[in-house]
């Protein structure tokens, strides 16, 4: 080198490509080892394999063994599941493991933090009864500790021994109405909401897609195909991982075409107040509903997807169109493929019937008969 160091280096051949493995610093490395390295760089060229990349492998699996602490390691297993989870989802779990976590163990070596550690940790969000989120940090940090025996830096996953240790959280039902003429004034309060307009849009077209909440709020322009009538919403923001289609009636392309001046030339659909750049929050349906006269017992924003459910199986669609479009798991990989594929005309038909059937009722005629879909075949 121009500064006079020297250095082994040895140049090779890889996929077509010129390249160089960086031995070591002569004197320190002596030409006896570097003659060692060259052999075993070439042992593995002639096994299919680059030498270089398996040096980056091992200083990469050196460096997690040397960090070996709690935090290190969940962070680790998050960027693991960044192409699994949806982006919501990764937030929400990041954030759940720095808030609740990371400040009590995040320090700690995951080898040695003990059952009755994580116990207290645990234990803190049940003081304050907020035992959805104990349990979902306890499955979290199991989750963290199997990886970290999958890496070899655990044993066993104390979270395992405490079963029983702590209060559980009964399923509760989201707030919904089904009753037909509960819905009709329902939709006649909407029409009336005097605050932001994208909220008013927003309680518009909730009822006539029936999306979960966060996939509602997350909507993105760029997502909306209003040539087709359809919402396509990616994998990553689906609770299940896969892509799902919205056909949209005409009564939702009215609201979109109503609110896309507005919002069209930004990223999301329903906005937050406070910037175009992020979306709307998840309270604010909610809390829109509430200044309706609703209150947390009578409807929720998760409640559309419930009366919808209830409605269509009463008016006799298919029990498949109606899983596939709220997007619910098959867990028959080959059914599943089925119902996306073959369902979606009939999806079409029933989202566009769903829709009058609210106009309906939202002028009060037919309170007490449903329109039962005509049988084929």
């Amino acid at each position: 080198m121009p500064n006079g160091s020297k250095y082994w280096r040895m140049k090779y051949r890889f996929a077509g490509r010129e390249k160089r493995l960086a031995i070591g610093v002569y004197p320190k490395v002596s030409l006896k080892d570097a003659s060692a390295a060259r052999d075993k760089a070439r042992a593995s060229l002639n096994a299919g394999r680059d030498p270089s990349g398996e040096k980056r492998t091992a200083k990469l699996l050196a460096r997690q063994s040397a960090d070996n602490r709690f935090e290190a390691v969940a962070k680790e297993w998050l960027e693991s599941r960044k192409g699994d989870l949806a982006g919501s989802t990764w937030k929400k779990t990041e954030w759940l493991l720095e808030t609740f976590a990371f400040p009590w163990v995040g320090q700690r070596p995951i080898g040695e933090i003990a059952a009755s550690e994580m116990l207290a940790v645990f234990r803190r969000l049940e003081a304050q009864d907020k035992l959805e989120t104990m349990q979902k940090l306890k499955q979290v940090s199991g989750q963290v500790f199997r990886y970290a025996v999958a890496t070899g830096r655990a044993e066993r996953d104390p979270t395992g021994d405490l079963r029983g240790a702590l209060k559980t959280k009964k399923n509760r039902h989201f707030a919904s109405i089904t009753d037909p003429e509960k819905i009709g004034e329902l939709l006649r309060a909407i029409d009336g909401y005097t605050g932001q307009f994208t909220t008013l849009c927003a309680l518009k077209f909730a009822p006539l897609v029936f999306t979960r909440p966060g996939e509602l709020r997350h909507a993105e322009w760029s997502e909306i195909d209003l040539d087709r009538k359809q919402w396509n919403i990616p994998g990553e923001k689906m609770k299940m991982g896969t892509p799902h289609i919205v056909p949209l009636s005409s009564q939702a392309v009215a609201v979109l075409t109503e609110l896309q001046p507005l919002t069209g030339k930004g990223k999301y659909v329903f906005p937050s107040v406070r910037s175009n750049r992020d979306p709307m929050s998840e309270n604010t349906v909610n809390a829109a509903l509430r200044r309706l006269g609703y209150g947390t017992n009578d409807m929720t924003g998760h409640g559309f997807r419930s009366m919808a459910s209830t409605l269509l199986h009463e008016m006799g669609w298919n029990t498949d169109a109606i899983e596939r479009q709220l997007a619910h798991a098959e867990r028959n990989a080959i059914k599943a493929a089925y119902n996306r594929a073959e369902h979606l005309p009939e999806r079409r038909r029933m989202m566009q019937a769903w829709a009058d059937y609210l106009d309906t009722l939202k002028e009060g005629k037919k309170k007490n008969v449903l329109p039962f879909r005509r049988k084929t075949g």
